[in-house]
């Protein structure tokens, strides 16, 4: 908020500052970098694995950009790390959504007195229809090439959606069609690439009247959705031993995380926190096109 209000009084453009800012707050975390880069090389020399320059320098590499996204909360490094950790592409994705449920399940029974389930259930209907197909197709699709295409995606939505958030106003509405298009989009991308947030949040973000409003909506939809979306992976024999540990191992960072989130969510102004989600959608998306 300071920083917003010095770039206001130099004459800063509003939505180039409400953009810029909170991108820029997060590139952060140099010593998290170390610790995690000295405990990692800890473990592979204690148990005798194999370690090189090498590996060692794409590691830092990753961490680094991964870092631009770690949020200012203890364990929160660790948190953003974990996924470029994984053994594979789809345990990755497992356990992004195993940690996404439990978060949205402590928030959405906060909130979910706000839910309007004739508007929700729509996306939902769409969401696991096009998961389940998209979810069934993950092992025949590079992961690589799919990391890139969704970091294009994100930071394009993201860079549209703050420069025309006022146009997009007047096109969105809260109408079946919108719904089941946006379900839609959504399923294909959480299926693939285990972030089926983006979308909804778009358009939950314009179309939902108030902040309780959308913050009811989207976690009850991370709850169901997640769900789904679990059940498929482990079918598919994606919920294995590895996962369900790196799981353990992150819930107490998930819970810090949850209640920091909680208190930052009750003091953000409605309008300053839409152009930070904004941002937060640009920066995963960059993370996750350079770390391909």
């Amino acid at each position: 908020p300071v920083n917003l209000k010095c770039a206001e009084s130099m004459g800063v453009c509003e939505q180039i500052r409400n953009f810029v800012v909170p991108l820029c707050a997060n590139i952060h975390m140099a010593g998290s970098m170390i610790t995690i880069t000295a405990c990692a090389t800890a473990v592979c020399l204690m148990n005798q694995l194999p370690i090189s320059l090498g590996t060692v320098v794409p590691f830092i590499m990753t961490l680094g950009i991964a870092m631009v996204a770690s949020p200012g909360a203890p364990g929160g490094s660790i948190m953003t790390a974990l996924p470029f950790l994984m053994p594979s592409y789809a345990e990755a994705v497992t356990l992004s959504g195993l940690l996404s449920l439990t978060s949205a399940t402590v928030v959405m029974i906060q909130y979910v007195k706000y839910v309007t389930w004739k508007r929700l259930l729509p996306m939902v209907a769409a969401f696991v229809v096009f998961s389940t197909a998209a979810i069934l197709m993950l092992d025949r699709i590079e992961g690589p090439a799919m990391r890139k295409i969704l970091g294009v995606v994100l930071i394009f939505l993201s860079l549209y959606f703050s420069f025309f958030k006022e146009k997009i106003q007047k096109i969105i509405r809260p109408n079946t069609g919108w719904m089941l298009g946006t379900g839609s989009v959504s399923g294909i991308m959480g299926g693939l690439f285990g972030m089926h947030g983006p979308p909804i949040v778009l358009y939950l973000i314009v179309s939902e009247p108030s902040k309780d409003h959308y913050m009811g909506m989207i976690q009850t939809y991370a709850v169901i959705t997640n769900i789904t979306m679990l059940a498929v992976r482990a079918y598919n024999g994606y919920v294995t031993q590895y996962v369900g540990t790196a799981y353990l191992y992150a819930l107490g960072g998930l819970v810090i995380g949850v209640i920091a989130g909680n208190w930052a969510f009750n003091r953000i102004p409605s309008r300053l926190f839409t152009y930070i989600v904004y941002a937060y959608i640009g920066i995963s998306g960059a993370i996750i096109l350079f770390t391909a």
